[in-house]
């Protein structure tokens, strides 16, 4: 695998970068923000890397530093985002505004950002929280999280997950056994209010 890549930039489209290395030139697939940050043409730089293999090609992502890398791959590892949409959504938005949404549950600040529709903001926050951690929130208080089934279930319906873990809460502290009871007791919540 090829964790890094550190060679003479030598040129730079929209999308990647192409850095010589040992007589290879690699294109590389990279957010605006490293894009923008490169020296440049013939200078020599080094770049954090996720390799991608597929079936019908071979990618390499780079990025300026191991945090960057490291948020790339919890974001393609949540079920819909591939890693086309996440460098697509680290080019939009810093990462620490990206996780800053993640962190507070904010799915309106991801629906801005193009290929992100509700349903995968949502998701994006159901996967990642208690995972990503907001730079002014410090680490998240530790626990546990209330029957995730029933908060899928509610998220894919459209509702927020803040107003699902509200619904669960309102199940009280012996829910029914039972997946379907306790989805039909979260959804009377929402009756209720």
């Amino acid at each position: 695998m090829i964790t890094a890549v550190r060679g003479v930039l030598e040129a730079v489209g929209p999308e990647w970068a192409i850095v010589g290395v040992g007589g290879l030139s690699l294109r590389i697939f990279a957010p605006t923000t490293t894009l923008n940050a490169l020296p440049p043409i013939g200078q020599t730089i080094h770049l954090h890397t996720y390799f991608q293999v597929r079936e019908d090609a071979l990618a390499l992502y780079g990025f300026q530093s191991p945090d960057d890398l490291a948020f790339f791959e919890q974001l393609i590892a949540v079920s819909g985002v591939g890693p086309k949409l996440a460098l697509a959504m680290l080019s939009s938005a810093s990462s620490d505004t990206l996780r800053a949404a993640i962190a507070s549950e904010k799915a309106e600040n991801l629906t801005k950002i193009p290929g992100i529709g509700r349903k995968l903001a949502g998701r994006l926050i159901l996967e990642l929280r208690g995972k990503i951690v907001s730079p002014e929130q410090g680490p998240p208080p530790v626990e546990a999280i209330p029957d995730v089934d029933v908060i899928e279930a509610l998220v894919g319906l459209g509702y927020t997950p803040a107003d699902a873990q509200a619904a669960i809460r309102s199940l009280g502290p012996n829910p029914p056994a039972e997946l379907e009871e306790r989805i039909r007791q979260a959804l009377r919540y929402f009756a209720r209010t």
